[in-house]
């Protein structure tokens, strides 16, 4: 039986620890694992570097930024109730959290080390990357579990001020871990200039094939961008997305034309590696922050052959 009668207060503080804890480590787990990705990148990924924070990173810094402070305030109600009332130690609900935690964390633990063996002796290449991934899981798993093991054996009711220690150690890992994240991918900031700069680069792609269709359609490269708006294809010159200001274009001659754009930051050439791959042709749109141009031509009648017009209807 139990020593100590669990109150709806009992269950609802463990409930929340545990699922603030689980929540965080899996924040936390999942940031620094794209930490890792972006600073050691996979050849293989495509269209990762365009914008870091689109493969989650910033949910995972806010999930940890709010969940984290929360499981540290409900230890901190647990562990003071505990210091008031010593049968709060005994309430069941505190036993099968603590002891699940436990079975979570060791479970981790033999995961992460059958991952890592099965890796070794099946030949693959054991990559920086991995390595440092089954290293953090093995490193939060076993920190968890000796942090905890510790708890059910009455460690840090018996030394409050290190359990305080902890919590304190606890929440500046969390706060450099964020940090760390605007140094080693940017702010969300220069994130969002990044967007935008790669909106002006896919704009101008659009620009320059409707310029290529012109030019097949007439035999001749347009005066203007206005002459390219063809209210039957709903076609229309886009802007710059932060000023609204059109793009610089001019002929250079019958056949070359030149595309001009002002950009935010200089363009990241992991970001255009990728772009690369996801097109068959394989054109540079790198650029420094400021005003770029890029010089497009001469076309070549040959790829780019004039449109054959459309056989006139015979009258019935």
């Amino acid at each position: 039986m139990d020593k100590a009668k669990t109150t709806p207060k009992d269950f609802f503080l463990w409930a929340g620890a545990m699922v603030t804890l689980y929540a965080s480590v899996v924040a936390f787990i999942g940031l620094v694992f794209d930490y890792i990705n972006y600073a050691f990148p996979d050849t293989a990924l495509v269209s990762y570097y365009s914008d870091p924070y689109s493969s989650g990173i910033a949910y995972e810094m806010a999930a940890l930024i709010v969940l984290a402070p929360m499981f540290l305030i409900l230890m901190h109600i647990i562990r003071r109730d505990i210091a008031r009332d010593e049968s709060r130690a005994q309430v069941w609900v505190r036993r099968w959290t603590l002891f699940f935690i436990l079975f979570a964390a060791g479970a981790a633990i033999v995961v992460d080390l059958i991952v890592l063996l099965t890796a070794f002796l099946s030949g693959e290449e054991l990559t920086l990357r991995f390595l440092l991934k089954v290293l953090l899981v093995l490193l939060v798993a076993a920190a968890g579990f000796m942090h905890f093991t510790a708890d059910i054996r009455g460690y840090w009711a018996a030394f409050p001020k290190r359990a305080q220690y902890v919590n304190w150690a606890v929440a500046a890992l969390v706060a450099v871990t964020v940090v760390a994240g605007f140094f080693i991918v940017g702010s969300p900031s220069q994130a969002r200039q990044m967007r935008l700069d790669q909106q002006r680069v896919e704009n101008l792609a659009y620009i320059q094939a409707e310029i290529t269709r012109y030019f097949q359609s007439k035999q001749k490269l347009p005066a203007t961008l206005d002459e390219l708006v063809d209210p039957l294809s709903y076609f229309v010159v886009p802007m710059d997305p932060t000023t609204g200001a059109a793009y610089e274009y001019r002929m250079v001659d019958a056949k070359t034309f030149e595309l001009c754009a002002t950009f935010a930051l200089p363009s990241d050439a992991r970001a255009e590696a990728s772009r690369a791959k996801t097109s068959p042709i394989d054109e540079n749109w790198q650029h420094e922050a400021g005003r770029t141009c890029f010089t497009r031509g001469p076309i070549d009648p040959e790829l780019y052959p004039a449109y054959k017009p459309l056989p006139s209807a015979t009258p019935l």
